[in-house]
């Protein structure tokens, strides 16, 4: 089989996963990296392998590379997809797949006009606890879906990240964080959204990084902070979602559940590739634990990578879709327009349920010592 060359721009702490698991699969190989400092690119290439660091221009030059790894900062991501598509290759980016609904709309009419792919993270629903939900679900075992609960709870980066200012700045938020892992991961298990509601409010004005080394340092928010919203789903079901940054979270409440007419379904946390998977049916008092039926349970970021170069190679449907990912991004920009506008709002996108993978499916590996 041909072997997929990619290159990976953008070499901060993200891509050290990337390295390690792309080059674990037979069909795919990352060739050559790069960063604005040069010197950051060296030291990954040095790390992890890599034939060539470079300079963006110079990675986008390189005729032997078809796919490009877009893991640089949200802000650039769609000047530089654009770029890649532009030197006639495909791209896969970190979330979000843009900043703006502007950009992303202006990112996939690009991908049509040049008739290549684009993917997006997350792809963590390709692990076995999402896939092993969607098989749940899909067998029947919770009846006809009929509404779902999502949480994510959390303090805040300042207590913990070492530059936390981006995350409470335009673009930022705990929606805009984290929102696309259960977003995604929802739309994966019930299919593509029709509308949302939301309410979202700035809790704390100014905030203070905690953490070195710039503890002490004030942030200005500009972005809200907690988001509550409603999600109505094109096949019926209806959804509730909590993103925070300004509460204290608890083990109470549960990632994801899926209610069904027969029975509800616990999913895992989206932010992950394993269990547990907890299902109760109608007449049974206590949740059992559903054995995981797939193999990816690790941190497995890239398999979304992989599955989009077995399309190029095979024709395949690729998962981790640029078309889902903008799906998202217009959700959550559908909660805060919400939010401000005091009305629900239409999505204007759609895009397909991602296939599940085959059951035991598994990508050939490179034999590691």
């Amino acid at each position: 089989m041909r072997i997929i060359k990619a290159g990976l721009i953008g070499c901060g702490n993200i891509s050290s996963i990337y390295f390690e698991n792309v080059h674990r699969f037979k069909h795919l190989t990352i060739v050559a990296c790069a960063d604005l400092h040069l010197e950051r690119a060296r030291a990954q290439a040095e790390k992890y392998r890599i034939p060539k660091a470079c300079t963006v221009a110079e990675l986008l030059e390189d005729p032997e590379i078809e796919l490009v790894i877009n893991l640089t900062i949200p802000q650039v991501h769609a000047k530089v997809c654009i770029q890649a598509l532009e030197a006639g290759k495909h791209v896969y980016t970190e979330k979000p797949l843009t900043i703006t609904l502007e950009e992303g709309q202006k990112l996939l009419e690009k991908a049509k006009e040049t008739g290549l792919l684009v993917g997006c993270a997350p792809d963590t629903f390709l692990g076995a606890g999402i896939q092993t939900s969607i098989q749940v679900i899909e067998r029947g075992e919770i009846g006809t879906p009929v509404g779902a609960s999502a949480f994510m709870i959390g303090r805040g980066h300042e207590h913990w990240h070492p530059d936390p200012a981006f995350y409470y700045d335009v673009g930022g938020g705990p929606m805009y964080d984290m929102g696309p892992y259960y977003l995604t991961a929802l739309t994966a298990l019930l299919g593509p959204m029709a509308r949302v509601s939301g309410s979202a409010r700035i809790t704390y004005p100014e905030r203070t990084i905690l953490s070195e080394p710039k503890k002490g340092t004030k942030i200005k928010v500009s972005t809200p902070t907690h988001i509550s919203g409603v999600i109505d789903f094109a096949n019926g079901a209806i959804a509730s979602i909590t993103t925070s940054f300004d509460a204290f979270g608890g083990s109470v409440l549960p990632p994801i559940e899926v209610y069904g007419s027969e029975g509800t379904l616990l999913v895992p946390d989206p932010n992950t590739f394993d269990g547990p998977v907890q299902l109760r049916k109608r007449d049974e008092r206590e949740f059992v634990e559903v054995p995981l039926t797939y193999h990816y349970t690790e941190n497995n970021r890239g398999i979304g990578v992989a599955d989009m170069a077995m399309s190029l190679l095979t024709g395949s449907d690729y998962r981790a879709s640029g078309t889902m990912g903008f799906h998202v991004l217009e959700a959550m920009h559908g909660f805060h327009m919400s939010s401000t506008s005091g009305h629900h709002y239409q999505m204007k996108s759609t895009c397909r349920k991602p296939e599940p993978l085959p059951v035991d499916f598994r990508f050939s590996y490179v034999e590691t010592t």
